[in-house]
């Protein structure tokens, strides 16, 4: 019954076994207040993310404002792993996994298992300095590859659960993260922790399941108490977000907007950033992912593949984020150490929410955030 309810309150197309009714009483319940149509229905967290960009990008949007998509949120920690496998199946298959039941739980087989990083971090132009040794991307070029993240394939907005219907529901899915940047430590100071927002076609919903596993579920983020902004003690400040998009890969440099060869610039060139052929795909057709942050206080990333460990590496590469805008904290070293203003101490434990409580789990040591 959760499920139906969820897949109501995300205003899915559809609900398994024929639920209509159990859907419309679903969103009764909710009294219209997630309705994905109303803009000012947005929660906090995602009003701080759009605003940043189209405060960023204010040149570029004046006639469309950029928005993050309208998604069905999952509030409690399982619910993406129930919704990675049909209702009454035991696999699931798209384009970029299988999935499979298993007696012990599930088994996520994704089609990539990638083992080399070579070209696949990308920088918008307009915000913190670019290291030389990632890809600039044209501000231009970041917006439009954010517009078209939003738009993939029909098929892979299918929601696995629902799958076996005649007609599935189609949905974007997303969850509420909220990482520890600093941990709680006796006499010196309490727990900090960030934000984040992160997307997920429903057909990648596995995704969000392996990183719930990791860093926990916040909770539903229309509500007050889920809101960072509200927890001045315990926010860091920070605010992140993650769009998982592998269908970026099949698109043109020309159509993204890239310069000719002869129209760019020495690192544009250097790093890829302009074509010969019209027909040339953006980073060779390669996963990437492409980062726009500032110091601000906002970072968002579009990961152009559904590799697991790009999802996880990306949480704690904004964790990195907020912990070098503090300056005043380091994230965890490979020896599981924390850094405070020159002193260091060890953490044995990371953050686990159940329900909507956030409690500390001994079994989940800080190395895991590596």
């Amino acid at each position: 019954m959760e499920l139906d309810l969820a897949v109501g309150i995300g205003g899915a197309t559809s609900a398994p076994n024929g639920r209509a009714e159990m859907r419309r009483l679903a969103t009764d319940l909710v009294g219209g207040q997630h309705s994905l149509n109303k803009r000012d229905d947005r929660c906090p967290a995602d009003h701080r993310i759009e605003t940043f960009l189209n405060t960023h990008f204010a040149d570029l949007t004046e006639t469309a404002w950029l928005r993050l998509p309208d998604a069905v949120v999952l509030p409690r920690h399982g619910i993406a792993r129930e919704f990675s496998l049909p209702a009454n199946l035991d696999s699931y298959n798209n384009e970029y996994l299988t999935s499979y039941r298993v007696r012990n739980g599930v088994l996520h087989n994704p089609r990539s298992d990638r083992r080399t990083t070579s070209g696949t971090f990308h920088v918008c132009e307009g915000g913190l300095p670019i290291p030389g040794d990632k890809k600039a991307v044209p501000r231009t070029v970041f917006v439009a590859l954010f517009r078209r993240a939003l738009s993939p394939p029909d098929e892979l907005l299918v929601v696995p659960f629902t799958s076996g219907e005649p007609e599935p529901a189609r949905a974007f899915c997303s969850l509420l993260l909220r990482p520890v940047v600093c941990p709680e430590v006796p006499g010196v100071g309490l727990e900090r922790t960030m934000e984040v927002r992160f997307f997920a076609p429903a057909g990648l919903v596995s995704n969000l399941d392996f990183v719930e596993s990791i860093f926990g579920n916040a909770g539903d983020p229309h509500l007050p108490e889920n809101d960072a902004g509200l927890d001045a003690e315990h926010w860091t400040g920070h605010t992140g977000c993650v769009i998982l998009a592998p269908h970026l890969t099949r698109l043109t440099k020309k159509e993204l907007g890239l310069p000719n060869w002869d129209s760019a610039t020495e690192r544009q060139r250097r790093d890829g950033m302009c074509w010969r052929d019209p027909n040339e795909k953006y980073n060779e057709g390669q996963a990437f992912k492409v980062t726009c942050r500032d110091a601000s206080g906002v970072i968002v990333t579009l990961i152009a593949d559904n590799y697991y460990g790009y999802c996880k590496k990306e949480v704690k590469t904004q964790i990195s984020y907020a912990a070098n805008l503090s300056a005043t904290w380091r994230r965890s070293t490979p020896a599981g150490r924390w850094h405070l203003r020159g002193t260091t101490w060890a953490s044995t434990s990371t953050p686990r929410t159940t329900g909507r409580t956030t409690e500390r789990s001994p079994t989940w040591p800080v190395r895991t955030l590596r």
